[in-house]
């Protein structure tokens, strides 16, 4: 799936997923380390990973994590992949959140990544960080669309979806995923001249 395709995702990324079957993905999800909310950030400090609530990610995880999100967003000539601009670090500060929600994002993404592992494991007898292009896709093929998974599939589908959903989420809110876009944003221009003799005229000003 290309950049301009995994866009087309974002529209649902606020959508509450469904949640996995536990039992059918064999993963059993840690609880929630953070304890309520805390206080507002400072929005003039950088905070480090983990800083403001415990992370959940197992470092095993974390490059499970960024190996599946560059097969959804590969580096190419418009831009970076998605690990390389830092998304899997925004997966885990999200799924690790003390918000409503953020807990069925949790258990639907670690336990889809208990799925992916012991299904590439069955498939290829290898790790999926250690599968070649050719074996990640041809196991991602199965679960990308959720309208067309066989129903032993359709569980994982859904988590694909989801996680679809964030790395396209986190990944075009950087600075290079919007360039990717083509988005400006509030860049000021270098001189303003003011307004158009039209404006002015249309205000009664001219």
């Amino acid at each position: 799936m290309d950049r301009r395709a995994a866009l087309k995702w974002m529209a649902t990324a606020a959508a509450s997923a469904a949640l996995l079957d536990a039992s059918l993905l064999g993963a059993q999800t840690p609880p929630v380390a953070a304890k309520g909310y805390g206080t507002d950030p400072d929005l003039l400090k950088t905070y480090t990973p983990g800083e403001l609530w415990p992370l959940t990610f197992t470092s095993a995880q974390r490059t499970t994590v960024a190996a599946l999100c560059d097969v959804i967003i590969p580096a190419d000539a418009k831009g970076p992949s998605a690990s390389s601009v830092n998304v899997p670090d925004f997966i885990d500060e999200w799924v690790s959140a003390p918000y409503p929600g953020h807990d069925a994002d949790r258990r639907t993404i670690v336990n889809g990544l208990g799925w992916l592992e012991a299904e590439s494991q069955t498939r290829f007898q290898n790790s999926f960080t250690n599968l070649v292009t050719r074996q990640r896709n041809a196991l991602c093929d199965d679960i990308c669309y959720l309208p067309n998974a066989k129903p032993e599939h359709r569980t994982a589908a859904r988590f694909f979806q989801r996680f679809r959903d964030l790395t396209a989420s986190g990944y075009y809110s950087t600075p290079e995923g919007m360039r990717d876009i083509g988005y400006t944003g509030n860049v000021a221009l270098e001189k303003y001249e003011g307004p158009t003799p039209e404006a002015l005229k249309h205000l009664g000003l001219a």
